[in-house]
C-alpha cells in the first residue's frame, strides 16, 4: 500500500507552530497529535471544529494516526450540523470552546499532558488513498455540499502551494477559519508540506490581526480575505511589515490590492479555486489581470464550459466561472456562471454590481441579491441591500445611477446595520434570502 508522510519537514526540531506560550516544534506536534490519537473513539467520521489552529492540526493529524475522515463544513449552523450527523451519523465533535454541537457525541480538546515528545523518533506515514478529510462548499450558491479529498491530494496541494507561492520559512497568520478550504491550505497544508509556521489564533479585529503579526517572526504570510483586509486598512493602525499578502474568497479590487501593498509594504497575490478543486491558480492583482496556473494543473474548454485537471486535482472538475483561456497556463476570469444577470437583453454580473455599490462614498458595505421567486411579468427583479448610516435612499440611488445601467437599478433597496457575512467574509445565500423575507415589506422600492 502506497504511503505518504504526515509533515513534509527534515528534522523533528524544525518549528511548526507558534502559540501564545512560544513555538512548537515538529516533534512537539506529533507528541501532542499521538495523544490526541490515543483518546479517539473507534469511529470514523471527526467534525472538527477547533478555533484555535494548532488545536485544529493536532485534530487533522490524530484522527489520521486513526484511520478517521475529517469533515470540515465552513458553516458551523445548527442546519449544517444535523445535515452532517445525517450525512455520518457516527460522527464525533472536537471542540477546544464554548460551541454548541446540539445532541452530537462530543470531546473537549483534552491537555494531552501525557504527551512526550522525546518519544518521538520520526514521521509518521498515512495511507496515499486515505479519505483525509471532507470539506463543505460555502453555500453562497445554495446548500453547503461536501466533497472528499485522498491524503494523497492534500500532500500535493501543500507542496504544488509552497512551491507557487514561495512561501518556505514564512509564518503564517490566517484571519480565515482553518475549516474553510482556503484557510486550511494556505495555513493547514502549508504548515504540513510546505514548511510554512503558523500563528495558532484566528484574529478578526484589526487591532487582533496587528497583534499576531507582532507575535511571529519575519518574514511574514498574512492569509486573509478582502473583508478582513479593507477593514485592517480602515483601522488607521500602525502595520507591522508583512513579506507576502494572499487575498481569497471573493472578488478583490486594484485599489484595495494598491493600498494593501503600500501600507503593508508586501506583493499581494489573489488566490484562484474552489471547494472541488483547492487553489489552482493566483495573480498578483497590481500587475496582471490574468491567473497563473499552479505547476501541473491543466485547464481545457469545450461545449461552453472550463475543465480543470492534474496536480493535486483530483479527477476532472467543471468550473461554475466564466473562463478565458489565454494559453497552456494562462486565463482571464469573468465571473461565476450563477452570478451573471441578463435583464431585457442586457447583461452584467453580480461581482460587477457588488464592486459598483461598494465603491460609493459613505457605503461601508454592500450586496446586490437576485431572489428566489419570480415575478408576475417574468422580468428579473434585484434587490441590494446597504450599509451606509450616512446615506438616504435617494443619495444613493443618484450615485448608483452614474455607476450601471438604470435597468440593473435594485428594486428593493435595503438598508441594514451590518449584512450577515460569515467568517470568510462570503453571504450565504440562505442568509441573503432570509434577509430579504424579514426585511423586503419594510424596503422602498
Amino acid at each position: 500500500m502506497s504511503t505518504l508522510p504526515l509533515l513534509g519537514h527534515a528534522s523533528l526540531d524544525e518549528i511548526f507552530a507558534y502559540r501564545p506560550s512560544g513555538p512548537r516544534r515538529v516533534r512537539d506536534f506529533l507528541a501532542d497529535a499521538q495523544a490526541l490519537a490515543d483518546r479517539l473513539p473507534p469511529n470514523r467520521h471527526l467534525l472538527n471544529v477547533c478555533q484555535d489552529r494548532y488545536h485544529f492540526a493536532v485534530g487533522l493529524a490524530g484522527g489520521l494516526l486513526r484511520g478517521k475522515t475529517s469533515l470540515q463544513p465552513s458553516s458551523q449552523s445548527a442546519e449544517t450540523l444535523r445535515q452532517v450527523k445525517l450525512d455520518c451519523p457516527d460522527v464525533l465533535c472536537l471542540c477546544d470552546s464554548n460551541f454548541d454541537s446540539l445532541d452530537l457525541p462530543r470531546l473537549n480538546f483534552p491537555e494531552l499532558s501525557d504527551a512526550d515528545p522525546q518519544r518521538v523518533t520520526a514521521i509518521p506515514h498515512i495511507p496515499a488513498d486515505h479519505p483525509a478529510v471532507r470539506v463543505y462548499t460555502s453555500g453562497t450558491s445554495g446548500q453547503p455540499t461536501p466533497h472528499g479529498k485522498s491524503w494523497r491530494s492534500l500532500v500535493k496541494n501543500g507542496r504544488a502551494a509552497a512551491h507557487h507561492l514561495g512561501s518556505a520559512g514564512h509564518c503564517a497568520v490566517g484571519t480565515v477559519p482553518a475549516q474553510h478550504m482556503y484557510g486550511f491550505e494556505s495555513t493547514i497544508l502549508l504548515a504540513l508540506h510546505g514548511n510554512t509556521p503558523f500563528w495558532s489564533g484566528k484574529p478578526f479585529y484589526a487591532q487582533d490581526i496587528v497583534a499576531a503579526l507582532q507575535a511571529v517572526p519575519a518574514p511574514r504570510l498574512l492569509v486573509t480575505t478582502p473583508f478582513h483586509l479593507s477593514a485592517l486598512l480602515a483601522a488607521g493602525l500602525d502595520l507591522p511589515a508583512v513579506d507576502l499578502l494572499l487575498s481569497a474568497t471573493a472578488p478583490l479590487s486594484s485599489g484595495l490590492a494598491r493600498e494593501a501593498e503600500k501600507r503593508l509594504a508586501a506583493p499581494l497575490y489573489e488566490i484562484y479555486g474552489c471547494t472541488e478543486t483547492g487553489q489552482i491558480a493566483s495573480r498578483r492583482t497590481t500587475a496582471d489581470l490574468t491567473w497563473k496556473l499552479l505547476d501541473a494543473i491543466h485547464l481545457e474548454q469545450g461545449d461552453g464550459q472550463s475543465t480543470v485537471f492534474g496536480g493535486h486535482v483530483e479527477g476532472r472538475v467543471v468550473l461554475s466561472d466564466v473562463i478565458e483561456r489565454l494559453d497552456a497556463e494562462h486565463f482571464l476570469l469573468h465571473g461565476r456562471h450563477a452570478d451573471l444577470i441578463n435583464i431585457a437583453g442586457k447583461r452584467t454580473s453580480l461581482a460587477y454590481l457588488n464592486h459598483q455599490v461598494a465603491a460609493i462614498p459613505g457605503v461601508t458595505d454592500g450586496a446586490f441579491f437576485q431572489p428566489d421567486e419570480e415575478t408576475p411579468d417574468g422580468i428579473t427583479r434585484l434587490a441590494a441591500f446597504v450599509v451606509a448610516p450616512g446615506l438616504n435612499r435617494r443619495e444613493l440611488l443618484a450615485a448608483l445611477r452614474q455607476r450601471v445601467d438604470s435597468i440593473f437599478l435594485p428594486r428593493p433597496l435595503i438598508f441594514v446595520d451590518r449584512l450577515p457575512r460569515n467568517a470568510t467574509g462570503k453571504l450565504p445565500r440562505e442568509q441573503l434570502q432570509t434577509l430579504y423575507s424579514e426585511r423586503n415589506g419594510h424596503a422602498c422600492h
